[in-house]
């Protein structure tokens, strides 16, 4: 009997921390969760989206006429300085004639024949006429000196000057066809001759040169090759690099929020944030496609750069950057992350963190941007709130804030 008392103090010790141990895992604990303090401070909201830098006044050259561009010594590249007016950025040579089939040449053949015809029988006229007009003339002398004797009435004298004067214009006409047939021939034997025999490269005077319309540098070669191209087609864009501006294809709906002198700010392309401002936004939109194949109504918004272009320097033609408008701001304002922020029916609440629990408080907010909201009602400076509420987070729920390892 002794020594079963005496084991009876071990058994029931053992029991109680098993019970202790048994409370302490069921016993719930206060759920992590990320924190954050309602504060005051500078606040603005912006429209993002990406936006490329573009020369202010891109020239195009273009080709003048339908021919050949041909290489230039020294050749020319993307980057090269060009001078207004005596830097040559192209040479194009006239397309060499093109050779013709059996039956065109056959046709040909007959219709120089026939020009060949036609100004003979042109110079034939020409002769004629030539040999009246001739004739006429000794008749009006003869006529004249008659007409001193007074042999001959006056009447014959006016029909013989009459006379010599009709075939003074007849003749002129006369010969004006004769160079009419003569042109003619000229266009069918042109046409009739091989293009070995037309101009050739090494002949400078075939050739025509086109400069630099603008000092500048070259931004794009259109034609690198020697090829044919078609009157208009361009060929060559030049421009100064440091007269850059910032074009962003915003959507419509942003763009009526914008309005011009707004503070801009850029990044996104390789070094610091730039300062900019809102030049203009287009009065008319346009429709463009998203990578996601959704039709959207778009307003082209042009941008001017605020800092000194030593900040920007680096930046070229066509260069991809992210642009932060600014169409509201204030200095100091109550604000809440947007991540605390959750619906509750109509209205947006909370969870504010009150003697380790977490409570629910309806809110009301202003202005917002992407990480922040403006309180009006519902907090106040210095009170923590949930970030990212699981749904295990509920009224009344014990709370303590996630450490960071």
């Amino acid at each position: 009997m002794h020594t079963k008392w005496m084991k009876r103090p071990a058994w029931v010790a053992a029991l109680g921390v098993l019970v202790t141990g048994a409370v302490w895992f069921a016993w719930p604990r206060p759920l992590p969760v990320d924190l954050a303090t309602i504060t005051k401070g500078p606040m603005e909201v912006t429209i993002d989206d990406e936006g490329k830098t573009q020369v202010r006044h891109v020239y195009t050259v273009s080709a003048p006429i339908t021919g050949k561009v041909l290489r230039i010594s020294p050749p020319r590249h993307v980057g090269d300085q060009v001078i207004d007016d005596e830097t040559v950025v192209a040479v194009m040579q006239p397309t060499v004639p093109s050779f013709h089939d059996a039956r065109t040449h056959e046709e040909l053949q007959a219709a120089l024949a026939a020009a060949d015809a036609a100004v003979t029988l042109a110079q034939a006229e020409v002769r004629r006429i030539e040999a009246a007009l001739g004739f006429s003339r000794s008749e009006l002398k003869r006529a004249e000196a008659l007409m001193r004797t007074e042999a001959i009435s006056l009447q014959f004298l006016d029909k013989a000057k009459l006379d010599v004067e009709t075939n003074e214009a007849v003749l002129a006409s006369a010969k004006a066809q004769f160079e009419v047939r003569r042109n003619e021939r000229a266009s069918v034997a042109a046409r009739l001759g091989e293009p070995s025999k037309a101009a050739s490269r090494e002949n400078p005077s075939c050739c025509i040169q086109l400069r630099s319309p603008v000092t500048g540098r070259i931004l794009r070669i259109v034609q690198e090759s020697e090829t044919v191209v078609q009157a208009g087609d361009p060929l060559i864009a030049i421009g100064d690099p440091l007269d850059l501006e910032i074009v962003a294809d915003l959507l419509s709906t942003d763009a009526v929020r914008i309005k011009p002198g707004a503070p801009v700010r850029i990044d996104g392309w390789g070094g610091p944030p730039i300062k900019g401002r809102v030049t203009r936004v287009d009065p008319a939109g346009f429709l463009k496609v998203s990578a996601l194949g959704i039709e959207e109504q778009r307003v082209q918004t042009t941008i001017d750069f605020v800092d000194p272009p030593e900040a920007w320097s680096s930046l070229g033609h066509d260069f991809r950057v992210i642009v932060h408008i600014t169409t509201w701001r204030a200095e100091d304002v109550l604000t809440v992350p947007v991540a605390a922020l959750f619906r509750q029916g109509e209205d947006w609440a909370v969870f504010v963190v009150k003697d380790g629990r977490a409570r629910t408080i309806a809110v009301k907010i202003g202005r917002r941007n992407d990480r922040t909201a403006v309180v009006l009602a519902g907090l106040g400076a210095g009170d923590r709130v949930v970030l990212h509420a699981s749904d295990r987070v509920k009224d009344g729920v014990a709370v303590a804030e996630r450490q960071v390892r």
